[in-house]
């Protein structure tokens, strides 16, 4: 099946397990789904005390933050576009030029892997030729950007971070950092980037994931510092495919690491470390477990790529393993679209090998 190419046409929408599945509890490195308060004691009470939530104080304190994260997750959508409204408005840009992609912020390695993808040859085996394939199965790692570009899109960044503007964060999981969206890099950067460059690639890469079918995606920027965010705890994305590139600055340590697909018990799970070097991107399964250890000096900077397709996540939501229940989301939302309301198969493709 063909994929939409004009991804702006389409109406996306966000699965009603958004707001209830996958809370963070950062204190105890747990993900949890809280339905209601007799579910959540019954699925987590025994796990949470052996990690040392042990008093009735302590579990209602656990009750409270998941109560103020269920309502951010409410609002969040709203918020977001009130951001996004007042930066474009207020926000003076350092650099305009990296707002819009250009073929010059491309690494050669790069532009000539996506040549390849493009042409009538194109072969898996023959792309792994320009690709060498990591310990870690199924991901991959080639340049993306210049070094050049990665210095001013970082200066831009952090010109953004010292002004007045309002920050949405991206994730419960990353305390500091940028949603690209809001300060107005999907219409001229992401969505370029994500349909006529990496497409092609994931299309040979991932066939079996949606690769040729990406239609959307939530683009963010992930900031590791010392005293403030050092490592990321193991975890998967909601995506099918995501492409994770090392802008800089300089740091020591902070290896990623990969494991089997979130299917694959933890117990059966083995996991291989990976070396993230600055201007190149590490492509993988969206679904695949993986994690960021501890930078021990420094600071990192990563431009994060969800991309997802419908066509894949329509069938079984990735965050729930259900048929996704459809509520209205802003933009892109999160990659769900109408068919996912026709009784669509609810069998994923993407294997686990």
């Amino acid at each position: 099946m063909q994929c939409n190419e004009d991804s702006a046409k389409i109406k996306f929408y966000t699965c009603s397990c958004f707001c209830t599945d996958n809370i963070f509890l950062e204190e105890y490195k747990l993900h949890v789904r809280f339905i209601s308060e007799q579910q959540f004691r019954t699925d987590y009470q025994a796990v949470l005390s052996t990690l040392g939530c042990t008093t009735d104080v302590q579990f209602g304190n656990i009750l409270k933050k998941i109560e103020t994260e269920i309502d951010r997750r409410r609002e969040l959508g709203v918020k977001s576009a009130e951001r996004a409204v007042s930066i474009k408005k207020n926000y003076k840009p350092l650099h305009k030029e990296v707002y819009y992609l250009q073929k010059s912020y491309l690494a050669p390695e790069f532009l000539q892997i996506v040549n390849y993808s493009r042409s009538d040859k194109a072969s898996k085996e023959g792309l792994l030729d320009f690709i060498l394939p990591l310990a870690a199965p199924r991901v991959y790692r080639f340049p993306v950007f210049t070094k050049k570009f990665c210095d001013e899109l970082i200066e831009e960044l952090e010109h953004f971070e010292q002004s007045d503007a309002p920050k949405g964060r991206p994730n419960t999981m990353n305390n500091y950092g940028i949603l690209l969206n809001e300060l107005g890099f999907d219409e001229g950067f992401i969505t370029p980037l994500r349909e006529n460059y990496l497409r092609p690639v994931a299309a040979l890469l991932y066939p079996d994931c949606g690769g040729h079918c990406l239609d959307s995606h939530k683009a963010f920027v992930v900031k590791y510092a010392m005293n403030e965010d050092l490592d990321l705890s193991y975890h998967y994305d909601n995506a099918e495919v995501t492409l994770n590139v090392c802008l800089g600055k300089e740091f020591t340590e902070g290896n990623l690491y990969f494991g089997d697909m979130r299917q694959v018990p933890l117990s059966d799970s083995e996991c291989v470390e990976v070396e993230h070097h600055v201007a190149e991107g590490l492509l993988h399964r969206g679904q695949q477990m993986h994690g960021a250890l501890r930078i021990s000096s420094g600071q990192r900077w990563n431009l994060i790529v969800w991309m997802r397709a419908s066509r894949e996540r329509n069938r079984l939501c990735p965050m729930c393993s259900k048929t996704p229940r459809l509520v209205a989301g802003e933009g892109f939302a999160d990659g769900f679209t109408e068919e996912a309301q026709t009784g669509a198969s609810q069998n994923t493709s993407c294997v686990l090998n």
